[in-house]
């Protein structure tokens, strides 16, 4: 379907990679793998014509459908799932040429155009462009809102949208999980696993490429190589490839006796709970892939903290929010070295609240907060990349932050710490203005691995970070002797970091009886994810973290009594059960006859659509005909689309009152 032969392709005067001969095939999934600025974007502006070879050649079926996630944020007043239905082009023809048909009275073209439109699924295009809104965290209030009313990273979503939504033949994706929550990742992946085209996916998301892709086109060194497999089996092929190299393969044997120290000490001390041997088996496996990354230019590591008390941070029934109003609440929390807790939760749930407060940089607004004396805090978060001195320098940066800790480090010793970050060579001198997110981020993660924090709370810090950068940290955490807090939406980071989850919901937070695999069960089951199956917050001796109950907070305290799972906690949630079936039912039945009028709808206007499809000689001789199935399946139509509008806001009622009362369950 693609082929590249002999090519070689450059970007302004650097030439990015030569002589790269390979074919991608129809209905491969194909990723590209490489470092920051090895020229993945520009293998993709080649395939949509922006770019052309250098030398070779690159080949490719003319009238290829190709969809694609445009780099533009426009903020236009049109409707949000107006703006994603733009994604299927001939969808808008079609009705374009509908609307002058009409215009013109033309019952003959209209009949044809019709039969057209139902042949490419125009009557369900609404309904297809909601549930990709849907699938991608919007509400279904969200579908009627202007793009301009969204911010930067939701407009992202909504490109992301708009690509899926057209019938392609050729998928261009390039890092789509960067502005997702995990549960919106969760169900991307499913959505591209079941394409029927061809994907061309940049991601550093490693377990997002390994259940997608089933070939992997890698960048290095000015060579691009394809493999088949997908990214794990590319590592291994990646490390037998590097072992053939002397020197390579003494610090694999090196790299792989460091990581066996990591999972033997880890195992030692696992508990039985399902995380804990989750991470186990990651940690497992982080040993298997070492060998591939023993080329990385990161190796860094975070220096043992100056003190360790025990415990560092406690949190008693704290309640935090903004304007008044409480996002979280009842929250108990007590943190100790060497914990590691990672928190789940739905975009919008109040992950990054909790994180604020536990960094102190929002107050409680009910409960009490008493921290370690010797407490030092390391907060990563996105805003902290905008926070930068845009004038100065890698090495200014550091410079300072080493003076701030009383303390005047030799340049020498400053460098060769940037280095591990891959700041080398006269990169340390310049200033931080013109570097990308993710240089930004590394050196955000140095100034905070350099201060010896004894509490980090790392909010999304893969955002931006390559592969490389991403294992390099994931290594470096092993080691780290203080606490670590997580929010992330790299499902490998989770892994390998967190021994226990913490689920972020309906304004509690409470230990999540799981790993991620039940995690993605739940957000499955659940739908819109309002619902806490209770087998997933069983209970468990004296947690350390519990939702408790707050002043006019009954959900946490709900959530609360499930995670400790009492009698009387059972009881409570069976009593609450029968109420919301009860509760629920009328809603339910309501909207099964919506659906029982809209298939019996769309059952005739299937019929209508059969004749209008019969060949134009058949029906050229009766125009009175022809005019009346027209106008009837116009008229079907509209009935449809009104129904259609009636049972979205049906069910997003049902959803509203099924998360008013999910946390009695």
């Amino acid at each position: 379907m693609l082929n590249f032969s002999n090519l070689s392709l450059r970007r302004g005067k650097r030439l990015l990679f030569a002589d790269a001969t390979f074919g991608l095939f129809r209905g491969e999934k194909v990723g590209i793998t490489g470092e920051n600025g090895s020229g993945k974007s520009s293998l993709l502006g080649l395939v949509r014509g922006e770019l052309t070879p250098e030398g070779g050649s690159f080949e490719m079926p003319a009238q290829l459908a190709i969809a694609y996630v445009s780099q533009e944020l426009l903020a236009s007043e049109r409707e949000a799932i107006e703006f994603v239905l733009d994604g299927d082009a001939e969808l808008r023809q079609i009705e374009a040429a509908l609307t002058e048909a009409e215009r013109r009275d033309d019952g003959v073209l209209l009949g044809e155009l019709h039969g057209r439109y139902a042949a490419i699924g125009g009557y369900d295009a609404a309904s297809r462009a909601a549930q990709l809104m849907h699938g991608l965290g919007f509400d279904s209030g969200d579908e009627r809102r202007p793009v301009s009313a969204f911010s930067g990273g939701w407009r992202v979503r909504l490109n992301v949208a708009q690509a899926l939504m057209c019938r392609s033949d050729l998928l261009l994706l390039d890092e789509p999980t960067n502005h997702l929550d995990l549960d919106a990742i969760v169900w991307l992946e499913g959505w591209l696993i079941a394409y029927p085209g061809t994907l061309l996916l940049i991601s550093h998301d490693r377990e997002f490429l390994d259940r997608v892709v089933n070939r992997v086109v890698n960048i290095e060194h000015g060579k691009a190589r394809a493999y088949r497999g997908n990214y794990s089996s590319f590592e291994e092929q990646r490390a037998t490839e590097l072992s053939q190299q002397a020197a390579l393969y003494t610090r694999q044997q090196r790299e792989i006796k460091h990581m066996e120290s990591f999972v033997e000490r880890f195992r030692a001390k696992a508990s039985k709970a399902r995380q804990a041997q989750s991470r186990l088996k990651a940690l497992e496996r982080m040993q298997r892939i070492a060998p591939a990354h023993v080329d990385s230019e990161f190796e860094f590591s975070f220096a043992p903290p100056a003190k360790l008390p025990r415990p560092l941070l406690a949190l008693e029934r704290q309640s935090a929010g903004y304007e008044g109003r409480a996002v979280i609440a009842g929250m108990n929390l007590t943190i100790g070295p060497g914990d590691r807790l990672a928190l789940l939760g739905r975009n919008g749930a109040g992950k990054s609240t909790v994180m604020k407060l536990l960094a102190g940089q929002i107050g409680a607004l009910a409960g009490t907060r008493t921290e370690a004396r010797d407490l030092r805090i390391g907060y990563f978060a996105q805003h902290q990349l905008e926070q930068l001195k845009v004038a100065d320098s890698p090495l200014q940066h550091l410079t300072e932050c080493s003076e701030a800790l009383g303390k005047r480090a030799p340049e020498a010793d400053l460098r060769d710490f940037l280095g591990g970050f891959g700041f080398r060579g006269d990169r340390v001198f310049e200033p931080v203005a013109p570097f990308s997110g993710g240089e930004k981020a590394r050196l955000v993660l140095a100034l905070l691995a350099y201060q010896r924090p004894n509490l980090l709370l790392l909010d999304e810090p893969t955002n931006h970070l390559d592969l490389e950068m991403r294992q390099a940290l994931a290594v470096a955490l092993q080691e780290y002797e203080g606490a670590v807090v997580l929010v992330s939406h790299d499902r490998h980071l989770l892994r390998v970091v967190a021994d226990e989850l913490l689920l972020v919901h309906a304004g509690a937070v409470a230990p999540f009886d799981g790993d991620l695999e039940d995690y993605a069960r739940w957000l499955a089951s659940s739908g819109v994810a309002t619902e806490v199956p209770a087998a997933l917050a069983s209970a468990r001796p004296a947690p350390r973290a519990e939702a408790a109950n707050a002043a006019g907070a009954p959900a946490a305290a709900a959530a609360a009594a499930a995670a400790r799972g009492t009698p009387e906690a059972r009881k409570q949630r069976k009593r609450a059960q029968a109420e919301r079936r009860s509760a629920l039912g009328p809603l339910r039945a309501a909207l099964a006859e919506q659906e029982r009028e809209l298939a019996q709808l769309l059952a005739t206007r299937s019929q209508v659509e059969r004749q209008l499809a019969l060949p134009a000689a058949e029906l050229a001789g009766d125009r009175k005909r022809l005019k009346e199935l027209a106008l009837q399946q116009a008229e079907l139509s509209r009935l449809i689309s009104g129904l259609e509008s009636a049972w979205i806001e049906a069910a997003a009622r049902l959803e509203a009152l099924a998360a008013q009362q999910q946390g009695v369950d």
